[in-house]
């Protein structure tokens, strides 16, 4: 196909497409790629048409024909097929990253804060009682021992979240 061609037919292809595809249901873009197509597998087989201007505009409605019949076949789902609702590969690798962040500032932290919030994070989700009595204080005590450490590392936290929000 010569680029001559290309540029004389491109803003009638425009043009048609755009006209024929609303009554057809199709997007214009789609129909111009159809008949692109066309004239390709044309060139490839049986040469350039001889009358281009007229040729292309016959694609196009035939284009749009066999897009309003395909359109007719198709039918909607009943209902919406399920989603995958599954993390993608970057959503768990992302969460990994913030896990091990999290951990990493955890064991940072000065004192008991390490194991109470090890705890907290447990995953076998253990009672304040049971906490309290496998790091050897007082179940009173542990709420505000709970506050301190929760303060201690949101203190330590914040320049590493700040970092990432700036770069974000």
């Amino acid at each position: 196909m010569t680029s001559d061609m290309v540029a004389t037919l491109r803003p009638l292809l425009a043009a048609e497409a755009s006209a024929e595809a609303y009554a057809s249901g199709a997007e214009p873009g789609d129909l111009e790629q159809a008949v692109w197509l066309r004239l390709l597998e044309r060139l490839d087989t049986d040469g350039p048409p001889l009358d281009p201007q007229g040729w292309l505009r016959r694609a196009v409605r035939s284009e749009a024909r066999r897009s309003r019949r395909t359109s007719r076949l198709e039918r909607p789902y009943g209902a919406e097929p399920t989603e995958d609702r599954r993390p993608g590969p970057e959503q768990v690798a992302l969460t990994a990253a913030r896990h091990r962040a999290l951990h990493d500032a955890v064991r940072r932290l000065p004192g008991r804060c390490p194991r109470l919030l090890a705890a907290l994070l447990s995953p076998k989700d253990l009672t304040y009682q049971e906490i309290a009595g496998e790091l050897g204080i007082s179940q009173g005590s542990l709420g505000p021992e709970r506050s301190r450490c929760l303060g201690c590392l949101r203190r330590l936290l914040t320049p590493e979240v700040a970092a990432l929000e700036a770069r974000g």
